[in-house]
């Protein structure tokens, strides 16, 4: 990792009651609070005293585990001196189970640094019911025989829990036994491959246990972390957000990557708190912030309306108003096109959006889809149109989206013994014997188990043929199709490797080979399972690469989201609307997933299954677009353009 940025930290004025240091990304903030461990420990080891560090799990601290290795083998930290105390386990479980955080914590830190393993402690999801209050207060009282903790290390729940502190938890509570909030176990559904595997109870610390630590770091990343890290933040105290209870320590603080502050008054709308240096890209989010409050379209809004929002300084230095609205108004209209390829330069009309590559029509355009079905989720009726104004349309899934896949599905599928020789190259004798194998071996799997390299064939087999009939839909020939197969992502488990040479050398071949005018990549990074984020991370890695070679002076990286969120009206550089007609064929694209149908196995934020998802994403965009004063439509799929590879 590279030397942390210096974050921005708390304004004067901010309303957020927890010191808080934003970082641009997740990579800097681990490599900040990674600095700030290492310190601590070594501080302790000068003073010969032991160090006493209370440890997460789950995604976010995982990077964080990752520097404080590369410093113990690489600049010599040493963990000798440290003891450990985990924050909490699932109940019951056992621990080398995949999902036991005793597992997670030896495959991500403690096998690979010199801690003793006496001086380790994770709760035990073995305990027997009846000795579980006496195994808690136990716990208890070894961190106090520890001498308390020096450090809390803390990531939140969507719910607002540190730990398994889940709402309702009292600020003296202390380690106990606890049930699990449906929200909680769902967001742990694709770890356990489904909703009913997943415990419904854990041993968690307390919040007063918590709160006992001389010093709390709670670290969050990602957009879907945005809301409940303001609650938490900036709200007020609550047993609902366990994590407002941090507002009450006297040397706790919030780390943060930008997507996971958006919720922030200082991001959201921090001309609140002051002057601002008002840029086109601010004036706009505030215009919309302010038509969005009064629920008025913006050439509607007057000077009183600016005003009495807090935003005297803005209409009294760039207004009148009616002008601010104009250039509000007249720059997102620009943003709605119905033609993202360009149009041919014949057929170009005043006030079409302008692009510089628009002279090269038909376009070569290359679609990377981090799972076989995020090209139609996100964004199905831009594929349709690309396809129909006649572009040269490729799509490339990235990784194989096997671990998606139901074993009843792969059973079903396992019949086909032309699949069977198609694959292995084997008698149909053969296949019906390994057809054999593979029940027998999916009858016995217990949960979470990994799955054996023919079943993750069969299941990679049958995520691609959904990924051909949902292209056809869209018009796209079956040649035009690439299934990339990452190698970072076939771990056989929800937690997957760091991209490397390999992927990002697949990646870079493909682009060379298609050499597109045009490249659509997911830049929605808030996906629980962290597949976006890595293979947009092994994708900027290939155009970094391609960068100089003369064909990309030409090309347009766009970035689209998923089914979980669309971009903020403010921040689409491009708007492409679809018709009711586009809708039903981008629905029809969908359902050809039809492994993806049970909501269960990767539940998302609410209960409504992913096409339902991203056909409302889909139609509250265009509805926002109708309210702002903007022309009326079905419904409208956003795209941000990427400037990073610019120049």
């Amino acid at each position: 990792m590279t030397a942390a940025e210096p974050p921005a930290t708390t304004a004067a004025g901010a309303p957020e009651h927890v010191p808080t240091r934003v970082f641009p990304d997740a990579e800097p903030a681990s490599v900040w609070v990674a600095g700030e461990i290492a310190a601590l420990v070594r501080e302790r080891a000068s003073l010969d005293r032991p160090c006493v560090l209370g440890l997460p799990t789950g995604a976010t601290p995982i990077s964080v585990y990752a520097e404080l290795v590369r410093l113990h083998r690489e600049e010599g930290l040493s963990f000798a001196n440290v003891e450990t105390f985990n924050l909490d386990e699932y109940y019951p479980i056992t621990p080398d189970e995949l999902q036991s955080y005793h597992r997670f914590m030896r495959e991500h830190l403690f096998d690979h640094v010199d801690i003793d393993p006496k001086r380790v402690h994770i709760p035990d999801g073995t305990v027997p019911a009846d000795r579980v209050a006496e195994y808690v207060a136990a716990y208890e009282e070894a961190i106090r025989d520890a001498g308390g903790l020096d450090l809390q290390l803390l990531g939140i729940g969507r719910t607002g829990h540190i730990g398994f502190n889940e709402p309702g938890s009292a600020r003296d509570s202390r380690t106990r036994l606890i049930f699990l909030d449906r929200v909680t176990r769902r967001d742990a559904a694709s770890d356990f491959f489904g909703l009913d595997l997943v415990p419904r109870r854990a041993i968690t610390m307390g919040v007063g246990t918590i709160l006992d630590a001389r010093r709390v770091v709670l670290i969050a990343f990602g957009e879907h972390k945005a809301d409940v890290v303001a609650q938490a933040v900036e709200g007020p105290v609550t047993a609902r957000i366990a994590a407002s209870y941090l507002q009450q320590h006297p040397a706790a603080t919030v780390v943060l990557d930008e997507a996971a502050a958006a919720g922030l008054t200082r991001y959201r709308s921090p001309w609140l708190l002051g002057p601002v240096a008002w840029t086109d890209p601010l004036i706009r989010k505030a215009v919309v912030w302010l038509a969005r409050k009064l629920e008025k379209p913006i050439l509607k809004l007057t000077e009183e309306d600016y005003n009495e929002a807090g935003l005297q300084d803005l209409v009294a230095g760039r207004g009148p108003a009616y002008d601010i609205n104009v250039d509000v108004f007249r720059a997102m209209a620009e943003t709605v096109t119905g033609w993202p390829g360009g149009k041919p330069q014949a057929m170009k009309r005043p006030g079409d959006i302008d692009r510089p590559a628009d002279a090269v029509f038909p376009k070569r355009v290359l679609v990377f889809s981090p799972h076989p079905d995020d090209d139609v989720l996100s964004m199905g009726g831009t594929l349709l149109r690309l396809q129909e104004h006649g572009h040269e349309v490729h799509v490339a899934y990235q990784t194989s989206g096997n671990l998606a896949v139901f074993d009843a599905d792969a059973i079903r599928f396992a019949e086909f013994a032309q699949d069977f020789n198609r694959i292995f190259a084997i008698s149909p004798e053969e296949a019906a014997k390994i057809e054999r194998h593979i029940e027998d071996q999916l009858r016995r799997k217990r949960p979470g188990q990994v799955d054996s390299f023919e079943v993750r064939r069969i299941k990679t087999l049958i995520r691609e043929g959904e990924a051909r009939a949902a292209a056809r839909v869209c018009g796209i020939p079956v040649e035009r199709l690439h299934f990339l197969r990452l190698p970072f992502y076939e771990t056989g488990t929800v937690r997957k490797l760091p991209p490397g040479e390999a992927d990002v050398a697949g990646i870079a071949a493909l682009l060379e080979e298609v050499k597109p005018h045009q490249v659509y990549a997911a830049g929605d990074l808030t996906d629980p399972h962290g597949t976006h984020r890595l293979c947009w991370q092994a994708l900027q890695q290939a155009l970094a690469r391609v960068k100089g070679k003369r064909w990309f002076r030409d090309c347009e990286v766009w970035l689209y989201r998923g089914a979980w969120q669309e971009w903020e009206p403010e921040r689409m550089d491009m708007a492409v609307p679809l018709s009711p007609s586009e809708v039903v064929r981008k629905r029809d694209a969908i359902f050809k997933h039809q492994s993806q149908k049970d909501r269960a196995m990767f539940p998302g934020p609410d209960e409504r299954e992913f096409w339902q998802r991203a056909e409302v994403r889909n139609r509250e965009a265009a509805k926002l677009y109708d309210r702002l004063g903007l022309a009326e439509y079905e419904a409208i799929e956003g795209f941000v353009r990427w400037k990073a590879i610019a120049g």
